[in-house]
Order: structure tokens, then sequence, then C-alpha cells
């Protein structure tokens, strides 16, 4: 039966995915007659090119293995099922809702990734999202490196009614956060979402600035932000786990905003991200709409990849 809405387009998103993850472990179990070592064997090498990681995918076999004697089961078919529960419990684990809501005050999220993975597009998308939850946001255009990106989110205020605060180019990146968040405050804004500029996560002199951002904010809000969004490019796949661990070291990372999942033969990263650095994916986006950005839901997530 077909499905509409965001499930239907989640499901079609994640057709590359299904293929590279859910299909291949569908042909390790077909015309096996048994459970034994070569199948599980098999199974491991499927998910660790799945992007899931050596680290999880050992975890997840050592589970299934265990259940498979605990229950009994001889069909490797019935080892389907088992996986697909197991990658569900994973993906449940942590809090992945994204409130958006302070005790008082403005709330003020910060976004942050290296370049090219839609970080701005996503200020912008999540800046349609809370306007259409009837909130009054600010943007703040603190990627002042970048001409396009100022550029870029003054087209995303324009669309979504969104306020915007923004600095000449090679401004001071604290400075605009600051006045973004003055500006909230002055004006009773409900939401302040500032847009950093894209930077390699091997360069110390940027990751300190988004330490300067922190600082900054907390001036005018002690508890802010309250919200740390690391944007990450699921093609990217282990690389992108990579350049979350060392953001995380700069950065007291809340939440993941995992784009281009349609995109990726490699489903897997969704898993590998939240077992191995424990920080719940919040957003998920698999397309260009400015609705294909929504909440990041596990239940559902693994049910339209394993559908």
């Amino acid at each position: 039966m077909a499905r509409t809405g965001f499930f239907g387009r989640l499901r079609e998103g994640l057709t590359k995915a299904r293929g590279g993850l859910v299909d291949r472990v569908k042909d390790v179990f077909r015309g096996r007659l048994r459970i034994d070592t070569a199948v599980f064997a098999d199974l491991e090498e499927v998910l660790i090119e799945a992007d899931l990681g050596v680290e999880t995918t050992l975890r997840i076999l050592e589970q299934m293995r265990a259940t498979a004697t605990e229950q009994r089961l001889e069909n490797p078919e019935d080892l389907y099922r088992l996986l697909e529960d197991e990658l569900g419990r994973l993906l449940e684990q942590g809090d992945h809702a994204a409130a958006f809501a302070a005790p008082s005050g403005p709330h003020v999220t910060l976004i942050a990734g290296v370049n090219g993975t839609g970080k701005t597009t996503t200020a912008g998308k999540l800046a349609a999202r809370l306007i259409g939850e009837g909130k009054k946001v600010i943007l703040g255009a603190a990627d002042t490196f970048r001409a396009a990106a100022t550029e870029q989110l003054t087209v995303w205020s324009e669309r979504t009614g969104a306020a915007i605060v923004k600095h000449a180019e090679g401004a001071d990146p604290a400075a605009v956060a600051y006045d973004a968040v003055d500006a909230a405050l002055a004006r009773g804004v409900d939401c302040v979402l500032i847009d950093t500029a894209g930077r390699l996560h091997t360069k110390v002199n940027l990751m300190e600035e988004l330490r300067k951002i922190q600082r900054v904010v907390k001036k005018r809000i002690p508890e802010a932000p309250h919200e740390v969004l690391l944007v990450l490019d699921a093609t990217t796949g282990q690389n992108g786990l990579q350049q979350a661990r060392i953001f995380t070291e700069a950065l007291q990372v809340t939440g993941i905003v995992l784009t281009k999942l349609d995109g990726t033969a490699k489903g897997g990263i969704v898993v590998a991200i939240q077992k191995e650095l424990g920080i719940p994916i919040k957003f998920i986006g698999v397309g260009e709409q400015v609705d294909d950005l929504q909440p990041f839901d596990a239940k559902e997530f693994v049910e339209a990849l394993f559908e």
C-alpha cells in the first residue's frame, strides 16, 4: 500500500540506503538452510560496508547471536527481524526531541558543521518549521567569511518571515551572535537560530571561534545556547563520524542533523552515530523541499528502511 506524507517521502528517500543495507542483508539469508558462523560472517561484512562501523556491527551481531540461541532459531531468515529489532532498539536510545523552548526568554540554537553539509539550508528550514508553529524567529548570520552564506540566509529570512541579524562580510561572528540574541531579548522573540561558518574540523583557530560564540551568547543568556546542532552529510559516511568526534571536543553538541540521506547507499551511518557518539539524531533530511527536514523518529525510520 502506498504511503503518503513524510513517511512516503522518507521511504522513497531511503531507496539507496535500502539497496545498500536491507537488500544485501536479504541476499545473505537467501538460500541458506541453517544459521551458522558463515551467515554471521557474511552479515558482518554487509553491515560494516553499510557504514555501521566495526564496533557497532560486532555489538549488534553479539546480541543477535545471543537472541538466536535463546529463542532456538534455525532459519536464517529469522535473523532479518532480529536485525530490524536490534537497529530499532539502538536508535531509540537517547532524547531525540528538540523542543525549541527555553524556561525564560528566547531559545538559542547554534548550528555548526563543515562546509557543504547544508548548515545554512538547515537553519532556513528550521526557521520555516518554527514559524509554522507560530513562533517568532531571528536568524543570526554568523557565517561572515562567506558572503554567499549571508545572502542565502537573507533569502530564507524573506521566504519564511523570520527576522535576520547580519553584519558586513569579515565581521566578528561572535558579535553577530551577540547582537542576534540581544535583538531577540529586546523584541520578545521565541527562537534564535545562529548559522556559523563551515569549517574543517582540523582547523584549531576556527574551532576556538565556535567556543567564543558560545561564551559571548552566555553573556546575554547564561544558559544559552540551549541547543547545539551539528549538521552532518550522510553521504560522507565514516568521515562524517570522525568530523563529529572532533566537533564534540570543542562544543557540547546536543543533537545531530543528518542531511542528504537520500543520496547515500550506506544508511548504517545513522546507527553508527547514535551508538558510537551517544548523541541523538534530532532531524534528518531526505530531499530539497522545506518539509523534507523532519524530526527524527527511530521507529518510523527503521520501518521505512525495512518495509
